[in-house]
């Protein structure tokens, strides 16, 4: 199971190069790594490194440096909602100043152009917010629409048709898609006055009820999506949609900075070692670098990097024009002539409505969001549950622990021993969570594996307890047993194993 896959990695990390895997193809390409300055690691490093990431052999007492999920960049538990809203520890002075001042452009509300503010106009003319902090509130996770919301904020619809023209040939296996002709690749439900919205998010829920060990039973609400009230007539026909709730913020820079060599060695596509578990890495087509590389940000990792992904929401979110995504106008399409041809702030006194230095102090300030520390890790429950998460087989795509680069110019993110429980690799999730939408190489029924840190905190930080790409499930438990594909034979032992050992595994993940 997890040790196999381990294992693997570990041989990896001994031999320290690339010609441990099999790399060919789309592979090979997911070695780049452009964006960071990477000292090599020497055998000894890779030795030591080898031996950290070995998996638990006893759970009676936690494991060094367990309390600290982000090595030195790792912060103290805030007790209010603003728990994942400071640095990370080891960024300095000057890094707390740029963090700053990120922090005010994350925040920043944008207006709508001509404004005798230019530094702030240039919203939509069609949006889904007018800042980040909207959907990323408190830096933490987004929501679906409660009841008798009008709006969805924090969560919105992905929209593509399928396109085989678009498939790419550098990159092995991918799935080729194009925007609606209409809609675009995104549903935007605000405009500027005069303009349509693109549509209103509509849920319906049914409830499907689970039973569980020990006389227990679950209710698990199975969203149907509809995007009512469109503005510029129908979808194409072949559209197809993915709602995507806003994910949390923290430990990015530190996602960011694994060794793709290190994630790679975890990829199973065939299943060869026969433990039904068959991560794939996502390569997708960096608009920054112009070449195919590992994706690691989104929910299916459709992006390659921070910088990339704040780019994207940039444009597509807020309609704000930047350095990789030049259209002033955001992402109207040809067909919305009111929203192309609405006033954009390009012009004025910049070339674009966020420049290069904003997009990369916002990029700053999303590497290094602090990872709060750890609680109750000594805790005699929590360590029975973080053994039922071991033996269940949450660990074989959960991944506890990597150890990032050397780099030579992100000291915050150098050479550290994280706990993200996350192998970054796409998985199978089953029909249940499908959304039917292919991304790059991930497929319809394809998610990336969610990091867990700080998921104890979401209540705290986010006034919720909504999990999932969507936020359909209620609670840790209802998000566990939404998992199938890849993962129903541990979503199925997790139903029928003793109720203090389930109720162990939810307060070893409240931990986190």
């Amino acid at each position: 199971m997890a040790g196999a896959r381990r294992y693997a990695r570990i041989s990896c990390a001994l031999r320290a190069l690339a010609a441990c895997l099999t790399v060919t193809g789309a592979h090979a390409d997911a070695l780049s790594e452009p964006h960071l300055t990477i000292i090599p690691r020497t055998e000894a490093e890779a030795a030591r490194i080898a031996d950290i990431l070995r998996d638990p052999q006893d759970f009676t007492m936690p494991e060094r440096f367990e309390d600290l999920p982000a090595g030195a960049a790792t912060v103290r538990v805030r007790e209010t909602a603003d728990a994942f809203s400071d640095p990370s520890n080891n960024i300095g002075f000057d890094g707390e100043l740029r963090f700053k001042v990120g922090n005010g452009l994350f925040r920043k509300l944008w207006v709508s152009s001509p404004s005798s503010t230019l530094a702030s106009d240039g919203l939509g003319p069609l949006y889904n917010a007018r800042s980040c902090q909207s959907c990323h509130i408190k830096d933490g996770r987004g929501h679906p629409p409660e009841l008798g919301e009008q709006s969805a904020v924090s969560m919105f619809l992905r929209i593509s048709i399928p396109d085989d023209a678009a498939r790419m040939t550098e990159i092995e296996e991918y799935l080729g898609t194009a925007p609606d002709p209409t809609y675009g690749t995104q549903l935007q439900d605000f405009a500027l006055p005069g303009i349509p919205a693109e549509y209103r998010l509509a849920i319906r829920y049914t409830e499907i009820p689970v039973a569980l060990s020990g006389g227990e039973t679950a209710s698990l609400r199975a969203p149907t999506y509809t995007a009512a009230d469109l503005g510029y007539g129908p979808l194409h026909p072949q559209a197809m949609l993915s709602p995507r709730v806003a994910p949390q913020m923290i430990g990015l820079g530190l996602l960011e900075a694994i060794p793709a060599v290190d994630i790679l060695a975890l990829a199973d596509p065939d299943d060869a070692d026969g433990d039904g578990i068959s991560g794939r890495a996502n390569i997708v087509w960096s608009a920054e670098y112009d070449m195919p590389m590992l994706g690691r940000f989104g929910l299916k990792a459709g992006s390659p990097t921070v910088r990339e992904q704040s780019a994207g929401a940039f444009a597509g979110d807020i309609g704000i024009s930047n350095p990789l995504f030049a259209d002033p106008f955001g992402e109207c399409t040809t067909i919305q002539d009111a929203c192309q041809n609405a006033p954009h702030g390009d012009g004025d006194a910049r070339d674009f409505e966020v420049d290069a230095e904003g997009l990369d102090l916002v990029t700053f300030y999303s590497q290094n969001l602090g990872v709060p520390a750890r609680r109750d890790v000594d805790d005699p429950e929590v360590l029975r549950g973080k053994e039922v998460f071991h033996s269940t087989g949450c660990a074989a795509c959960h991944t506890p622990k990597f150890v990032t680069h050397r780099l030579d110019d992100q000291p915050a993110q150098s050479f550290q021993l994280i706990w993200p429980h996350t192998d970054m690799l796409l998985h199978d999730m089953g029909e249940g969570l499908a959304d039917n939408r292919p991304e790059a190489r991930a497929t319809g029924r394809e998610w990336r594996t969610p990091p867990l840190w700080g998921i104890g905190l979401t209540e705290r930080v986010s006034g919720h307890t909504y999990f999932l790409h969507d936020g359909r499930a209620r609670s840790l438990l209802e998000a566990v047993l939404w998992h199938g594909g890849e993962a129903e034979a541990a979503r199925d032992t997790v139903a029928q194993m003793p109720p203090e050992d389930r109720a162990a595994l939810i307060r070893y993940l409240e931990s986190l």
